[in-house]
């Protein structure tokens, strides 16, 4: 039976969504095109989700890597409720609200040794760290360092969409066209390139991804990165800037992926998982080092003027305060870990597998790259990745790819057996896609 929503059939919704909505990252020719089916998902549970046709499919990357604990969990679910019976939404410009407070608090706690008390409230990833980079660059002019107004960013990274995040991405497909209204952003490979910049003290910040690069089809980083990156950071008078959108809360093992390296970073972008994947909220966390050099009087001209008008929302900070307490509650990192061991058994079933070209795991991170039986790749216009993901959905396995890179992210409450299903659906649709 198909869903119907407030008196609109599933056929109707369709219709309406072709007319009416574009989607993000989206050909929207051939989404609209009459052929094109598209997937309207109505309800979830768990790390399950079931469309307007009543199919079920695992949450195979947690919903653009934001699910943390499960769908319709019920004590986030009942913080949410709580909240709203008190108040959704009071401006963050002038006043502030018990939750969020309560959240900074928290998110502070979970950096050792008060090393990051600072806490800026946003809206997503993006944001997180556009507000890491104007941070930088305004304390360096503030502390008589005006030249700092560079970057240094990796290959192949991914840090948002909006300006400044786009500058420090390396990914030209996604910011090529914009790169004319970029900051300066000089870009390395490896820490061995950290050699190669010519003019340090001109150095504002260094951002990274730690541990695995999410867009660029979950790219590994060598073991000891972090720690090289945060010598040569000390040693220059450069910030170091981690963004934790996507591997924050969870998803490499520990809740943050520079916790195994104990590295502590002088910015810290958080999002996506932040509210367990219930609603919008970023945190760039920070040194006093940075907060105190914006104190002082209003005519010092040290306020930083940024800011959003949903910044600090009461009721996406109710959800993360309650996401984090279940972290303890349910025991969830130590619950993880033979999750992880499982998946990088069940993931060692597809390495002799002729269309496998290799597997990248990190925690509950992992990515498949297929390509031809003689280990040369796929054209990208084939989109075979793409055509992976969608055969997928019939063995009940909901996921996307990076270009031929299959990404597994599922929900940290995801069961060993889902996991078994989701790399047997992953097998079965590279065997169907890649035969052709």
């Amino acid at each position: 039976m198909l869903f119907s929503h407030h008196g609109y059939s599933h056929d109707d919704l369709v219709r309406l969504d072709k007319r009416h909505v574009w989607h993000p990252f989206t050909q929207m020719q051939a989404w609209s095109s009459p052929d094109h089916d598209p997937l309207i998902l109505v309800d979830g549970e768990g790390a399950v989700l079931t469309d307007s046709r009543g199919r079920k499919y695992l949450d195979g990357n947690s919903s653009i890597w934001t699910n943390i604990h499960g769908h319709k969990h019920p004590k986030i679910t009942a913080a949410i409720k709580d909240q709203l019976d008190r108040v959704s939404h009071v401006s963050f410009l002038g006043s502030s609200n018990a939750p969020a407070i309560v959240l900074a608090e928290r998110l502070s706690n979970c950096v050792p040794q008060d090393a990051l008390p600072h806490v800026f409230l946003s809206d997503n990833g993006s944001t997180a760290i556009e507000v890491a980079l104007k941070m930088a660059v305004q304390y360096h002019q503030m502390t008589g360092s005006p030249n700092r107004n560079r970057f240094v960013a990796f290959e192949n990274a991914y840090h948002g969409d909006t300006a400044g995040a786009a500058s420090v991405g390396g990914i030209s497909t996604f910011h090529g066209r914009f790169s004319e209204m970029h900051f300066p952003v000089e870009r390395i490979r490896s820490a061995e390139d950290l050699v190669g910049i010519g003019d340090p003290e001109r150095v504002a910040a260094v951002v990274i991804e730690p541990l695995i690069q999410g867009a660029a089809g979950m790219r590994l980083w060598p073991q000891g990165l972090l720690r090289e990156l945060r010598v040569w950071c000390d040693a220059h008078g450069v910030f170091l800037i981690f963004d934790e959108v996507m591997t924050g809360f969870g998803r490499t093992g520990t809740l943050f992926a520079c916790e195994q390296e104990q590295v502590v970073p002088d910015f810290l972008a958080l999002a996506k998982g932040l509210t367990g994947g219930y609603l919008p909220l970023a945190a760039t966390l920070t040194t006093a080092r940075v907060y105190e050099a914006f104190l002082g009087s209003i005519e010092s001209q040290r306020t930083l003027y940024y800011g959003h008008s949903y910044a600090g929302n009461a009721v996406a900070c109710a959800a993360a305060i309650a996401s984090l307490a279940l972290f303890e509650e349910e025991n969830t990192l130590l619950n993880l870990q033979p999750k992880i061991v499982a998946l990088d058994g069940l993931l060692s079933r597809l390495r002799d597998h002729p269309n496998v070209r290799d597997i990248r795991q990190c925690g509950l991170i992992a990515g498949i790259e297929i390509a031809d039986s003689d280990g040369s790749p796929y054209l990208w216009t084939e989109l075979r990745g793409a055509r992976v993901c969608m055969h997928a959905r019939t063995h009940g396995l909901l996921t996307r790819p990076v270009l031929d890179t299959i990404t597994l992210m599922p929900p940290l409450c995801t069961t060993i057996e889902q996991l078994d299903n989701a790399v047997d659906a992953i097998r079965l649709s590279i065997d169907a896609v890649c035969a052709e």
